[in-house]
């Protein structure tokens, strides 16, 4: 990295970057309280809180949103008339799955390979360092030109809307001049990217059942309908042959303009087996970023330990339907929640419920917010320019600050680059990638205010 003040106290700055992390990390902030105690997310939260207060903002508070969960909001102002912007970033994370599968404790930060290990290191508790080390480097150097308000959202990953939802009874509080999401990341290590469209989402989740109560197979099977079986062909439906999303009535032959994603990178991206086809069909790119795509989260049957022969009377699954931009996120419910009801064989009994929805997002790339970020990002990343990728995946609140804040630039950055394997075992953030970004973030910030 090119040598400039900035740069200089951001890097002077990591080892309480890391310090910092780790303790963020230690808390099992995940928005789920059937699995973790609420007091985890509420510790992580407090956190946040501190760390915003030692900064010097203002009216630092935890919003109990309606979803049961606490988004941390702080003020910092800036020179009188100056303009205003929103950092966000979220620090509930994933469950860490199977935790026998991490090589390394996934609420432990670990360094190994000259990354840095522990669930939420990217997604998106570096978000929420990243956004502290930008401010520290510019409050070194001159101070922060601007005013900035932070939102750190506690249940993002879990889709519940609680954020959304009080932003939209408090429109005020979040009102800025642009918003810089921190939750997205390059399209691959050094390689400066804004996120510009984000795929929408609902979950549905679906339940047969076709008997009072188990039966013997012996006795029954081969007459009696089998609720799993019927499961299983109800969600085999959701794919043609080569693995494409066919939900009756959503389109899926959406194509992207603009950068591409090979194969053979893809592959190494998402580390698929030897020998194994990728699914669907046009780019890869289509695929990821213009096309809607189904998920089958999980299932509820019996596992093969201990099974018993029989023949089921009930099963359900969690489904995820990933919709792009220009598709209604509730209209793409009722097609599926449709065809899981017309595909459902035998007659069986078939209900299913929504839990959680987020509209599709487009950012206009247009504006002089990207022009800032572009020139910040070439100070960053040397030699470098800044590119224009989409996301798979949902950020529902984006949407919702587009609605109510119609004049707000709107960008996207962030630590998730594909080696970084968030919502995965063994997440990973590059410490390299969160000192650029953190220095561009801080270039931002000062070139918006000067233009």
């Amino acid at each position: 990295m090119s040598s400039n003040p900035v740069a200089e106290t951001v890097a002077s700055l990591m080892p309480r970057a890391k310090a910092e992390l780790a303790e963020l990390v230690a808390f099992k902030s995940v928005a789920d309280f059937t699995q973790f105690p609420k007091s985890e997310s509420e510790a992580a939260a407090n956190w946040v809180a501190d760390a915003l207060r030692a900064e010097g903002f203002v009216d630092v508070a935890l919003l109990d949103t309606p979803d049961g969960t606490q988004s941390v909001y702080g003020y910092l102002p800036g020179p009188e008339g100056a303009k205003t912007v929103l950092l966000y970033a979220h620090y509930d994370v994933q469950p860490p799955l199977d935790e026998t599968g991490w090589t390394t404790p996934p609420f432990e930060l670990t360094e190994r390979d000259g990354r840095w290990y522990g669930r939420g290191a990217a997604d998106c508790k570096g978000g929420v360092i990243m956004h502290l080390l930008a401010l520290r480097a510019l409050k070194a150097n001159g101070g922060v030109p601007v005013n900035v308000k932070v939102i750190a959202e506690g249940s993002e990953e879990q889709g519940t809307g609680g954020l959304e939802r009080y932003a939209e009874e408090h429109p005020e509080l979040l009102e800025a001049d642009t918003i810089v999401i921190g939750d997205a990341g390059n399209f691959r290590v050094g390689l400066p990217t804004v996120t510009t469209t984000l795929r929408g989402m609902t979950l549905v989740r679906v339940r047969i059942d076709t008997l009072a109560g188990n039966l013997h197979s012996g006795q029954f099977g081969g007459a009696a309908p089998d609720a799993l079986a019927a499961l299983i062909r109800v969600l085999d439906s959701l794919r043609a042959e080569d693995g494409s999303t066919t939900v009756d009535g959503l389109d899926a032959s959406g194509t992207w303009d603009g950068l591409e994603y090979t194969e053979e990178q893809f592959r190494a991206d998402a580390k698929v087996l030897d020998g194994v086809g990728l699914i669907g069909d046009g780019t890869v790119a289509d695929r990821l970023w213009a096309r809607p795509a189904v998920t089958v989260l999980g299932i509820d049957c019996p596992p093969v330990v201990g099974a018993t022969p029989s023949v089921h009377s009930s099963a359900r699954a969690l489904i995820s339907l990933r919709v792009p931009p220009g598709v209604d996120a509730a209209e793409a419910t009722k097609l599926l929640q449709a065809h899981l009801q017309a595909r459902t064989p035998w007659d069986a009994r078939v209900t299913t419920e929504q839990i959680g929805q987020g509209q599709a997002f487009r950012a206009d790339a247009t504006s002089p917010a990207y022009q800032a970020m572009a020139d910040a990002m070439a100070v960053a990343y040397p030699g470098e320019t800044m590119q224009y990728a989409g996301e798979g995946g949902s950020i529902p609140l984006c949407n919702t600050l587009a609605g109510l804040y119609p004049q707000a630039e709107i960008l996207l950055i962030g630590l998730s680059e594909p080696e970084a394997q968030i919502h995965a075992v063994n997440e990973s953030v590059s410490p390299e990638e969160l000192e650029r970004l953190s220095v561009a973030e801080a270039l931002f910030l000062r070139n918006y205010a000067a233009g």
